[in-house]
């Protein structure tokens, strides 16, 4: 990464900040601190990036569109959902415009939106978007590609964050079957559809299932990404739901509290993941009677939401719900 600076700095001394070999270094940088989870970094890289094309021309191109695509998903997966959508609609009107209605890059950016939709638990909005991309990418690149499965996979989030489990586990089911035939058994992203399997297990009560799934998406996000990446913080706190779920308080609540820390470090103390941790070890303790240690994780987990993703959205009422009514037991 520092050769990557270096020649950055050479770029932006020698020539100008809009030339276009500063721009792909940008790029690069973007792309490198990305892969490696530092949304930071690559949210700064991504910005200058940004404000260097400002200083150019800037066209409707479809390099304009990835480039405003790749902003908008670095600001996404920092939780800034109204940063980020702005972007993402500028890049869908750009490929809707100078590519085609059916092109993969235009089903990328129906995609993108719904899930920043879903989000923000504006499901309505949502649904039409990942079929509409869905159908694209079975058309253009066919039943067995990664972009369908992951297509597949969103929509049955979807079904899911609406209670949809009969719609949702064929489509899940699918996905995975995609992912591993395709990317392989080891695939992050065959994790990913693991992990998400194992979740619609486990709000069913299928926790013979669900138990083995997520014991494995953990075991390779491991493996594949390392202890300090949000994916493995998330199977983490999926771990350590399931066996709340069960009752196995004392198996849960260390991975709730290494999910927790894991997502302070590397998302910050704003994130919308972050505070999901703080409501689920908030319930945990709410659940063993620990109520003064659970007042101020759920108190804290409500501010977030409230600041991220308003007092509308569907995570804001579950964690307000959980602290007034946690407040009326202490009450009592």
């Amino acid at each position: 990464m520092r050769q990557y600076q270096l020649a950055l700095d050479a770029a932006e001394i020698s020539l100008s900040p809009s030339h276009p070999q500063t721009l792909q270094l940008l790029q690069a940088l973007t792309h490198l601190c990305r892969r490696m989870g530092e949304y930071d970094a690559a949210d700064e890289f991504a910005k200058c990036h940004n404000a260097h094309v400002q200083l150019g021309n800037f066209e409707e191109t479809a390099d304009a569109a990835r480039r405003l695509n790749n902003l908008g998903d670095v600001l996404y997966k920092k939780g800034e959902y109204g940063k980020a959508e702005p972007l993402w609609k500028q890049a869908l009107q750009i490929r809707l415009k100078v590519l085609r209605a059916e092109h993969p890059d235009t089903a990328t950016s129906l995609n993108n939106l719904g899930s920043l939709y879903e989000s923000q638990g504006r499901y309505d909005e949502t649904e039409p978007l990942l079929n509409q991309a869905l159908q694209i990418r079975l058309k253009v690149l066919g039943a067995e590609h990664p972009d369908t499965a992951l297509s597949l996979n969103n929509l049955a989030g979807l079904y899911e964050s609406q209670g949809r489990y009969d719609e949702a586990e064929p489509l899940y089911n699918q996905a995975l079957q995609i992912c591993r035939k395709v990317l392989g058994v080891e695939h992050p992203d065959t994790a990913t559809n693991l992990s998400h399997l194992a979740l619609l297990y486990n709000s069913q009560g299928r926790y013979d299932e669900a138990e083995p799934l997520c014991k494995q998406a953990l075991q390779m996000r491991l493996k594949v990404l390392g202890a300090e990446h949000p994916d493995t913080a998330t199977s983490l706190n999926n771990l350590g739901g399931l066996y709340k779920s069960q009752g196995r308080y004392d198996e849960a609540e260390p991975l709730y509290n290494q999910a927790l820390q894991m997502r302070l470090k590397v998302l910050g103390a704003e994130h919308p993941d972050t505070a999901t941790s703080l409501n689920n070890l908030g319930g945990l303790y709410k659940s063993q009677g620990r109520y003064d240690e659970a007042e101020p994780l759920y108190n804290q987990a409500l501010q977030i939401f409230l600041k991220v993703l308003g007092a509308e959205h569907p995570d804001t009422k579950t964690t307000e719900s959980n602290l007034n009514r946690l407040r009326d037991e202490m009450a009592k």
